[in-house]
């Protein structure tokens, strides 16, 4: 029976679970030995695991590395000396330019990029902020490690989809995709003296868990800011969309684990099919035609709102006493 190797980055994080679930079901219906491995968010130790693999017994090796990698420094080398020996390499949520030409060398071997479509992740959060915020207003944005291809792909393509409307992002980075990074770059953010004059309207993060981090930031240093919007992505059934229901999320994105396809791209290739590179297409949660319920009022109505005693100030609409 063939053997997969899939190398993911932590089991602490929710969607990493769900990633290694799915890939053991998806190698089971496929008839595949599976072995899941994570590399505790170390880069280094993630490559020594691969090498493990890749200098063992030749009747030892996996037919191919599916790999999520944590960082991008240092892998191309890996890739290259896992196709010498004769082991095919997918990326998850990752591109490479290396792996056309890999394809080229052994065109027998499982090797390509498995992603979410995360330039329409992007847009989708682009349009459910449109949806939320008709009247605009300050957005903080959590990004993830900008290094990865999925943080710079999503922030570029929601930037895009709020082009020309009132909605003004503030991006802030987050050095992993935890709930601990998004609270620290949030508390980080709060405690700054710019930020004691700017309220923001909502919190869109580049996944459930960043979002989550944010909002106990925010609950813990600006209480009163705990009627923002939140929103999220990954959107996993136990985690996101639960988060939805229970109002602590107003929306997220579901994106369908990509280890599972990437597991049936690698029995496809053992049983004579080309390698491709494939994208799982994301999902707006709640639909995109249902986020206008949710809508907010706009950022100027909020701060009115927020001011006190903005209420014994505003003009009566029915004009003054007789």
């Amino acid at each position: 029976m063939a053997k997969v190797v899939v190398a993911l980055q932590n089991e602490r994080q929710e969607f990493q679970l769900l990633e290694a679930r799915v890939a053991r079901e998806s190698a089971a219906r496929g008839g595949l030995d599976i072995e899941v491995v994570f590399a505790d968010d170390n880069a280094i130790q993630q490559i020594h695991q691969l090498f493990a693999y890749i200098r063992a017994p030749e009747d030892a090796r996996p037919a191919a590395l599916i790999v999520q990698t944590v960082g991008s420094e240092g892998f191309e080398r890996v890739a290259r000396n896992a196709v010498k020996a004769g082991i095919g390499w997918v990326l998850i949520n990752r591109t490479g330019g290396y792996l056309d030409a890999l394809r080229t060398e052994r065109r027998d071997l499982p090797i390509a990029s498995v992603s979410v479509d995360n330039e329409e992740v992007g847009a989708i959060q682009g349009r459910q902020l449109r949806a939320l915020l008709p009247g605009g207003g300050s957005v903080l944005y959590l990004q993830g490690p900008a290094d990865t291809s999925t943080a710079r792909d999503r922030l570029l393509h929601a930037q895009k989809a709020i082009a020309g409307s009132p909605i003004e992002l503030k991006v802030l980075a987050s050095e992993a995709w935890m709930e601990a990074s998004g609270e620290r770059a949030v508390s980080a953010w709060l405690r700054l003296k710019s930020s004691e004059g700017s309220r923001p309207v909502a919190v869109c993060a580049q996944n459930d868990t960043l979002s989550v981090g944010a909002r106990r930031a925010i609950l813990a240093h600006r209480p009163e800011w705990s009627d923002l919007v939140f929103t999220g992505c990954n959107g996993s059934p136990d985690y996101g969309q639960r988060l939805v229901q229970s109002g602590e999320l107003t929306a997220t994105i579901v994106t369908p684990p990509p280890t599972a396809s990437a597991v049936e791209l690698v029995s496809d290739v053992l049983a004579g099919k080309p390698a491709r590179d494939l994208r799982v297409r994301p999902r707006s949660h709640p639909p995109e035609e249902e986020l206008s319920r949710h809508a907010r009022p706009a950022a100027a109505a909020l701060a009115e709102a927020a001011t006190p005693g903005a209420a014994l100030s505003r003009p009566d609409p029915r004009g003054p006493h007789r």
